[in-house]
C-alpha cells in the first residue's frame, strides 16, 4: 500500500472498515455484530433471528441515552448495513432456504479486530514473537539451502542438541518455562488464533468472488460448453494453486488428520489447565478452537463446492437447450415435407456428396442357428406339505438409521470429533457398503451443521462380506475407498 495523500483519501472513501469506524452509530453496530457473530464464532444468522436480537439492543440503547436516536426499524438497519455501498454485512440465501441470512464481511471483521488492538494491555510479551520470527527465519533459510552438505550438517547439529537435552533430563535437569515465559507464549498463541479465524472470512470472500465471476460468465456465455468449461477450470485451478489456495489446502489437510488433531487437542488441554494460564481467565472459545476452525474452513470448502454445482447446472441447461433445438429442426423438416407433399419437386433437387455403399460379403454373415424349442413332459406336479422357508424374501440388508445416529452421538459424548474410520472401529459394519452409505448420508443431513467431508483426504474401510453367488455363502474381504468423513460434537 502507498501511504500517500491520494491513496489514503481513496481508502477513506471506499473501504467499508473505515466507513464503519467513522459512523455515528459505530458503538452500537460494532457491539451488536461482535456479540452476534465474532464472540460465538457464528458464520450465518437468519434475518428473523438477527432482527429480533437487534430490536432488543435498540431498545436498550434508547433507554440508556434517553433520546430519540436509533429511530429506524431493525429490518431497515440490516438492509442498510448489507447494502454494497455500506458493506458491513453480507445478505444471501443459503441452498434450500427461502429466508435471507446474514454474515460479516471481511472489512467489518478487520475493523473490529483493529479496535481490539487499541486497548492497553497489562502485559505485553515480546520474547515469544522474537522466537517465532527466529523460527520462521530458520525454516526459510533451510528451505532455500541447496547444498546437501550444509543441510546435513545443520540436521546433525540439531540432533546433537536434542541428545544433549535428553541426557540432561535423564539426570534430573528438567527445564521448565517460568510464569512470565508461559504467559508470553500463551498471549501470542491466542492472538494468532483470533487472526486465523478472521482470515477465514477473507479466504471465503475470495472464493465467493470466483463463484460470482463464474455466475456472470455462464449467464453471458454464447459459445460452446467445452470452451467455457476450459476457461472456468483454468481459473479454478489458478485459485487452488495460488499461494493462498495451497496454504488453505495445507491447513485443511491438518484438520482432516486425526493423529495431528488429537496431539493438538492434548497439548491444548494441558496448557489451558495449567494453573498459571487458568489464573489469567483465558477465553472460553479457546476450548473449541478445533471445532471453530473446522466450521470456518468448512464454510470456505462449501463455497468451492458450489462452483462444481454451477458447472453441473450449466451443462444440464445446455443439454436441454440443444435437445430442444434438435426437436425444433425436426419439426421444421416435417412442416416443410407436408408443404411440398402436393407439389413434389422435379429434377435434381437434392445432392449427396461422396456417396458410398455399405457392402457386406457373404462369408461375413453369421450362419443360421435354429431356435431351441423347449419340450414339456406330461409330468404331474406334486405338492409337498413341508414348510418352505421364506427367509430369502427378507434377506435383503436393512440399515437401522436410528442406530447409526446413536453410534455417532455415543462416540461424540467422549470425544470432540471422530472420523468414520474411528467410529467403525467401535461399531463394526454389519451391512457392508449399505451401512457406509447411510453414515455418509447422515453427514450431509442429520449432522450437516457439525460434520465435514474432505475433498482431498481418503480413508480405506475394510470389512468381511459374504459371496451369495453360490449355494454356500463364503466369507469374502471387501475394501471401500471413501472421502474422509468427520463428525464434530455440537458445543
Amino acid at each position: 500500500m502507498n501511504f500517500d495523500h491520494d491513496s489514503i483519501g481513496d481508502l477513506r472513501e471506499r473501504h467499508a472498515a473505515w466507513r464503519l469506524l467513522a459512523a455515528d452509530t459505530a458503538p452500537m453496530v460494532i457491539c451488536f455484530l461482535h456479540r452476534m457473530f465474532i464472540a460465538p464464532n457464528v458464520r450465518m444468522i437468519s434475518a428473523s433471528e438477527l432482527a429480533s436480537a437487534l430490536a432488543d439492543d435498540l431498545m436498550l440503547c434508547r433507554e440508556r441515552q434517553d433520546t430519540e436516536g436509533y429511530k429506524d426499524d431493525p429490518d431497515d438497519y440490516l438492509i442498510r448495513w448489507s447494502n454494497p455501498t455500506v458493506g458491513w454485512l453480507r445478505r444471501f440465501y443459503p441452498p434450500d432456504k427461502d429466508e435471507p441470512y446474514f454474515d460479516l464481511t471481511p472489512a467489518t471483521e478487520k475493523a473490529i479486530a483493529f479496535l481490539g488492538t487499541l486497548e492497553g494491555r497489562s502485559f505485553v510479551g515480546t520474547e515469544s514473537r522474537l522466537l517465532t520470527i527466529v523460527e520462521l527465519l530458520r525454516q526459510m533459510s533451510e528451505g532455500v539451502e541447496t547444498d546437501p552438505a550444509k543441510r546435513v550438517a545443520e540436521l546433525q547439529r540439531r540432533r546433537d542438541e536434542v541428545d544433549e537435552q535428553i541426557q540432561r533430563i535423564m539426570v534430573g535437569d528438567v527445564p521448565l518455562l517460568g510464569d512470565t515465559e508461559l504467559k508470553d507464549r500463551f498471549q501470542q498463541f491466542a492472538q494468532i488464533e483470533r487472526e486465523l479465524l478472521s482470515d477465514f472470512r477473507e479466504v471465503e470472500h475470495n472464493f465467493r468472488l470466483l463463484d460470482r465471476r463464474v455466475h456472470e460468465r455462464i449467464a453471458l456465455w454464447e459459445g460452446g460448453k467445452g470452451a467455457l468449461l476450459d476457461e472456468v477450470l483454468k481459473e479454478r485451478n489458478a485459485i487452488a494453486n495460488s499461494d493462498q489456495g495451497r496454504s488453505f489446502r495445507g491447513f485443511w489437510d491438518f484438520l482432516m488428520s486425526g493423529r495431528r488433531k488429537e496431539e493438538f487437542q492434548r497439548m491444548l488441554e494441558q496448557v489451558l489447565t495449567h494453573p498459571t494460564i487458568a489464573d489469567t481467565n483465558p477465553d472460553k472459545r479457546l476450548w473449541r478452537i478445533l471445532s471453530n476452525w473446522l466450521t470456518a474452513g468448512g464454510s470456505a470448502q462449501r463455497t468451492i463446492a458450489s462452483l462444481s454445482q454451477q458447472l453441473r447446472r450449466f451443462i444440464d441447461d445446455k443439454a436441454r437447450l440443444e435437445n430442444r433445438r434438435i426437436m425444433d429442426i425436426l419439426s421444421g423438416i416435417e412442416k416443410k415435407s407436408f408443404a411440398v407433399r402436393g407439389n413434389q419437386p422435379v429434377g435434381n433437387f437434392m445432392e449427396m456428396e461422396e456417396p458410398w455403399a455399405d457392402l457386406g460379403l457373404p462369408m461375413e454373415r453369421p450362419l443360421y442357428t435354429p431356435p431351441i424349442k423347449p419340450v414339456f413332459g406330461d409330468v404331474k406336479i406334486e405338492v409337498d406339505d413341508e414348510d418352505v422357508s421364506i427367509e430369502a424374501l427378507f434377506g435383503s440388508a436393512v440399515v437401522d438409521k436410528g442406530a447409526c445416529i446413536r453410534n455417532v452421538e455415543e462416540a461424540l459424548a467422549g470425544l470432540r470429533q471422530v472420523t468414520l474410520t474411528e467410529l467403525l472401529e467401535r461399531h463394526p459394519l454389519k451391512h457392508g457398503l449399505a451401512e457406509i452409505i447411510t453414515y455418509m448420508q447422515l453427514g450431509i443431513t442429520e449432522f450437516a451443521d457439525s460434520a465435514a467431508i474432505s475433498d482431498t483426504a481418503v480413508d480405506e474401510i475394510a470389512w468381511t462380506g459374504h459371496n451369495r453367488d453360490r449355494d454356500i455363502e463364503e466369507p469374502v474381504s471387501r475394501v471401500a475407498m471413501i472421502p474422509r468423513l468427520v463428525f464434530v460434537r455440537r458445543d
